[in-house]
C-alpha cells in the first residue's frame, strides 16, 4: 500500500521506451539472438507446439533413489489412484518401489510445461517429485572459486568434528523446527494493532572468521557436552537451545573427560567393580560424546559407527579385557 493511505499499489505492464501501458493482447515473446536483435514468437505459435496435458505418467527407467543428488529435486506432489478399481495396481507399484528402493523416472506435462519427474514410494502413498533438468544444475567445481582438497579433512580435526556431530545428533522430527521469523511478524502485527510497544530483536551473531578450526571445534564440543551431558536422553532430544549455543560457540579450551572420584576402598576392588557390571552402570550415566571420547582414548575399533548403547557395550568389554590382562 502507499504510505499514509489504505490504497493498494498495482503493477502495470508498460513500454520500456515510451512508458505507455501495453494491453495484454499486444504482448508477444521474443528470443534475443544478438544485442537488440530478437526473434518474435506469437502466442498461437507457441500453442501449436506446446505439449498437451498428460493423462498418464509414462515411466521409462527405474533408478536407485540414493543415486539422485538432492540438488535435482524441486517440488513434491502426492499421487492418488484414479478410482477404486485402480487401488490394487497402485499399491502393487508402491510396494515394489519401496522394496527395491528405486524410483521411476518419467516426463510429465502440467500447465503447458514439460517436467522431468521421479515417482517414489512413501508409507501408503506414491509421491511425484519434479526434477531439474541436467542443464539447469551448475557444476560446483566450475562455478566456485575455491574448493578444499581431499587431504583437508583428516587427522585429529576430523575426529573432533565427528565427536561434535555425534554429540548433537538426534532423530529427525520436523515438528521441532519453526519459522521463527513468521512468528515474530505475527507478533509485530498484533502488537501494532493493539497499540503496544514493539521490542527490537536481538542482533544475530557475527561471523568469527576463525582460521584455527581446532579451537572452534574444541569450544563447540565443550559447550555441547556441558549443555547435554547431564540431561536424560529423552529431554536432550527435545531441547534445541543447547544445540544452537554449541553450534555458535567459538570459545576454545582443552576438552577433558570429567574426573570421577573413586570411593575410599581398595584399589583392586574399585577396578573390578568399575570394569564389570558396576562399570557398565557408570557408563550409562555418560553422554554419547563422553563415551566416544573414552572409546577414542581406548582405541575401540569401529567407534565412529556405533550407537550410544554399542559404545557402552564396547567400553565394558574393553574394561573386562584390561582387567584380565592386569590379572
Amino acid at each position: 500500500m502507499q504510505r499514509g493511505t489504505s490504497d493498494r499499489v498495482c503493477n502495470k505492464r508498460v513500454n520500456e521506451r515510451t512508458g505507455d501501458e501495453v494491453d495484454t493482447s499486444d504482448i508477444v515473446k521474443g528470443y534475443e539472438l544478438d544485442e537488440g536483435q530478437y526473434v518474435v514468437v506469437e502466442p498461437d505459435e507457441l500453442d501449436e507446439i506446446a505439449p498437451g496435458r498428460s493423462q498418464t505418467i509414462d515411466i521409462t527407467d527405474f533408478v536407485d533413489l540414493d543415486r539422485i543428488e538432492p540438488v535435482y529435486f524441486d517440488r513434491t506432489y502426492y499421487i492418488a489412484p484414479r478410482g477404486t478399481e485402480y487401488t490394487k495396481v497402485y499399491e502393487l507399484l508402491r510396494a515394489a518401489l519401496a522394496q527395491a528402493s528405486k524410483v521411476g523416472i518419467a516426463t510429465f506435462v502440467m500447465r503447458n510445461k514439460q517436467y522431468l519427474t521421479a515417482l517414489r514410494a512413501e508409507d501408503k502413498v506414491l509421491v511425484l517429485q519434479t526434477l531439474h533438468w541436467a542443464d539447469e544444475v551448475r557444476d560446483p567445481g566450475q562455478e566456485l572459486p575455491e574448493l578444499p582438497s581431499g587431504r583437508a579433512g583428516r587427522g585429529k580435526q576430523l575426529d573432533m568434528a565427528r565427536q561434535l556431530v555425534d554429540a548433537l545428533s538426534s532423530d529427525w522430527d520436523p515438528s521441532r523446527y519453526r519459522d521463527t521469523y513468521q512468528e515474530k511478524v505475527r507478533r509485530l502485527v498484533r502488537a501494532k494493532a493493539e497499540g503496544q510497544l514493539i521490542e527490537a530483536a536481538e542482533e544475530p551473531p557475527e561471523a568469527t572468521n576463525v582460521i584455527d578450526l581446532m579451537k572452534v571445534l574444541e569450544g563447540s564440543l565443550k559447550a555441547a557436552r556441558s549443555g547435554r551431558g547431564k540431561e536424560p536422553a529423552g529431554e536432550r532430544e527435545e531441547k534445541a537451545a543447547p544445540r544452537k549455543a554449541a553450534a555458535r560457540s567459538s570459545a576454545g579450551g582443552p576438552v577433558k573427560t570429567p574426573a570421577r572420584k573413586a570411593p575410599p576402598k581398595k584399589a583392586g576392588a574399585v577396578r573390578a567393580r568399575d570394569r564389570g557390571a558396576g562399570g557398565k552402570r557408570e557408563l550409562q550415566k555418560l553422554s554419547k560424546a563422553e563415551l566416544y571420547q573414552r572409546a577414542t582414548e581406548q582405541d575401540v575399533s569401529g567407534r565412529s559407527k556405533m550407537s550410544r548403547e554399542e559404545l557402552i557395550d564396547a567400553l565394558a568389554r574393553s574394561g573386562r579385557r584390561r582387567k584380565k590382562t592386569a590379572a
